[in-house]
């Protein structure tokens, strides 16, 4: 069985920067690359769909950040624990 490539967001942004440049037509794109005309099209879709975004008012965070602060958020909790325990225990 044949595994299906994957490209990085920095490889996909790249190409559709290039197509929406229009020096060179999807087609002779997709032959430099070695990709088929329908994914570039898909992923130009894709980029074009979600381009908004960059200009949304405040900043929007993500699954990672969410959860970094969640965790944050527990270290800060047990430090009062483990300092309330140390006084409790320590008299």
């Amino acid at each position: 069985m044949k595994k299906r490539k994957s490209y990085s967001a920095g490889f996909k942004t790249k190409i559709v920067l290039e197509v929406l440049q229009e020096r060179e037509t999807v087609q002779q794109i997709g032959r430099k690359y070695g990709l088929h005309p329908s994914q570039i099209s898909t992923w130009k879709s894709q980029f074009l769909s979600n381009a908004d975004a960059v200009f949304e008012r405040g900043t929007t965070k993500t699954e990672d950040d969410k959860e970094k602060d969640a965790l944050f958020k527990k270290v800060g909790q047990l430090q009062l624990e483990v300092d309330f325990l140390k006084k409790v225990l320590g008299k």
